[in-house]
C-alpha cells in the first residue's frame, strides 16, 4: 500500500535498473543480475572474501509530469539501507541527455550482514518546503550478499542479532525474548535473539547430535514457525484494501500466499472470497474476532507441523523411560 501525503505527487511510474555491478573492480556476471527479480546476488564461487560493490544504476521517471508539476529543486537519491544491521546509504543520480537519470552507489561489505534494499526516493520543494518526498519506486531491489543466485522470492527472512547490544536499537525493548517476528515490509523477518537463551541458535543450526538435542531443535523451530505464522496472519488481515462497495481484496505478495493458506483453516468450508469478506468484518466490527484466535493458532499449528513435532517429543521421552 503506498503511504497517502498531505501534497501532490508524482503520479506516473518511476523505475530503477541495475545496468552492471563490479566487485573490488572486477564485474560481476550478468546472470547473477536479474531484472525480473530485482535482485543481485553477491557471493561469487571462489570469491567469498571481497570489500565493495559497485552498482550502476539507471532510472526512469515521469517527465513531463515532473516538469509540469508544483515541485523545484527535485533530487533523485538511490538508497541501499539494511534492517540487521540498520545500515543506510544514499546516492544521488544525475539526469541525462536520453532523459533517464544515471549514477552509482557503493555497498561496503563489512557494513551488511544478509539482504540489503535498493530503492529510489525523488525529493524536492513544494509550497517552500524542502525534502518532501513526491516518489518511490513500486518494487525494490534485493541485494544478496549472500547468495549465488538472483532469486527474489522468500517465504521468511531470519536474521541473528544480539537484542542487548547489538545495532538495532529498537531491539533492546526485546532483550529477554529469544526471538521477534517482524511483519513490516515485502519479506517477514523473525529476529533471532543471540544472547536471550544460550545455545539456542547453535541448536537451531545443528543437524545431528542426541534424541535430546533434535527434540530441542524441532520444538525450537516448530514454536518460532508457529509464531511467525500468526503474526503474519494478522498482518495480512489488517492491512486490507477494499472496494467501492466495502468487498476487501485480496493483497499481494506474502499476505495473499498467507491468506491463501491459513484462510481454508480458520473458516472452513467457505469460499476464499467469503472467508475474506467475513474475517475481515470480524476484525473490524469486532463480533467473534477474539473466539476466532483459536482458529487462528490451529491453523498456525498445522503451518509449523508443532503437533508432529510434539509427537516425536514424546516417543523420544518415552523410549529413553523404557531403556532405562
Amino acid at each position: 500500500m503506498k503511504p497517502v501525503f498531505p501534497y501532490q505527487t508524482l503520479f506516473g511510474d518511476i523505475d530503477l535498473e541495475v545496468a552492471s555491478v563490479s566487485v573490488d573492480n572486477a564485474s560481476l556476471p550478468y546472470a547473477q543480475i536479474s531484472n525480473p527479480e530485482r535482485t543481485v546476488a553477491l557471493h561469487r564461487s571462489g570469491r567469498e572474501k571481497w570489500e565493495l560493490a559497485r552498482l550502476r544504476l539507471k532510472a526512469t521517471l515521469p517527465e513531463a509530469e515532473l516538469v509540469a508539476g508544483p515541485w523545484s529543486n527535485v533530487v533523485v537519491m538511490a538508497v541501499i539501507s539494511e534492517k540487521a544491521t540498520n545500515s543506510r546509504i544514499t546516492a544521488k543520480l544525475t539526469p541525462t541527455s536520453d532523459g533517464s537519470w544515471r549514477g552509482e552507489i557503493d555497498l561496503i561489505r563489512d557494513r551488511h550482514l544478509n539482504r540489503a534494499v535498493l530503492g529510489l526516493t525523488v525529493v524536492g520543494t513544494i509550497n517552500g518546503v524542502s525534502g518532501r518526498i513526491i516518489g518511490t519506486t513500486d518494487r525494490d531491489w534485493y541485494i544478496d550478499i549472500a547468495a549465488s543466485t538472483p532469486t527474489r522470492q522468500r517465504e521468511l527472512e531470519i536474521v541473528e542479532v544480539d537484542f542487548r547490544e547489538g545495532p538495532l536499537e529498537w531491539l533492546r525493548t526485546y532483550k529477554e525474548s529469544p526471538w521477534i517476528v517482524e511483519t513490516v515490509g515485502q519479506t517477514p523477518t523473525v529476529y533471532l535473539n543471540t544472547t536471550a537463551v544460550e545455545g539456542l541458535v547453535e541448536a537451531l543450526h545443528g543437524t545431528g547430535g542426541t534424541a535430546a538435542e533434535k527434540m530441542y531443535r524441532e520444538l525450537a523451530s516448530s514454536q518460532i514457525a508457529q509464531d511467525a505464522w500468526t503474526a503474519m496472519f494478522h498482518a495480512a488481515v489488517s492491512d486490507l484494501d477494499v472496494d467501492g462497495d466495502g468487498t476487501p481484496i485480496m493483497p499481494s505478495g506474502w499476505r495473499e500466499s498467507v491468506l491463501r493458506t491459513m484462510l481454508p483453516d480458520v473458516l472452513p468450508n467457505r469460499q476464499l472470497t467469503d472467508a475474506l469478506y467475513e474475517i475481515n468484518n470480524r476484525r473490524t466490527e469486532g463480533y467473534g474476532w477474539s473466539e476466532l484466535q483459536t482458529s487462528v493458532q490451529y491453523a498456525a499449528g498445522r503451518r509449523s507441523q508443532i503437533a508432529k513435532r510434539l509427537t516425536n517429543a514424546v516417543r523420544s521421552i518415552s523410549g529413553e523411560g523404557a531403556r532405562r
